[in-house]
């Protein structure tokens, strides 16, 4: 299957066929090869963006409910 790139406005249009099932608005990062092709892939939500970092970052200790057995071991 090929699809022609046509010019709407400033823009240059690739067209992507109904048979491909892809969702109205959904958005593809975009990557052109030095071969001259162009790959879409599905946007996936970076977890390096947002404002995650505002949230409490404190790590929990795992020794809080740990009983303290205070043992001294013996020499033989």
């Amino acid at each position: 299957m090929s699809v022609k790139l046509r010019k709407v406005g400033t823009s240059h249009v690739l067209t992507v066929p109904n048979n491909f099932k892809v969702a109205e608005n959904a958005e593809f990062d975009v990557f052109h090869g030095r071969d001259g092709s162009i790959i879409y892939t599905p946007k996936r939500n970076n977890p390096f963006e947002g404002d995650w970092y505002d949230h409490d970052l404190q790590q929990e200790s795992v020794f809080e409910d740990v009983e303290d057995l205070n043992i001294e071991l013996e020499e033989n």
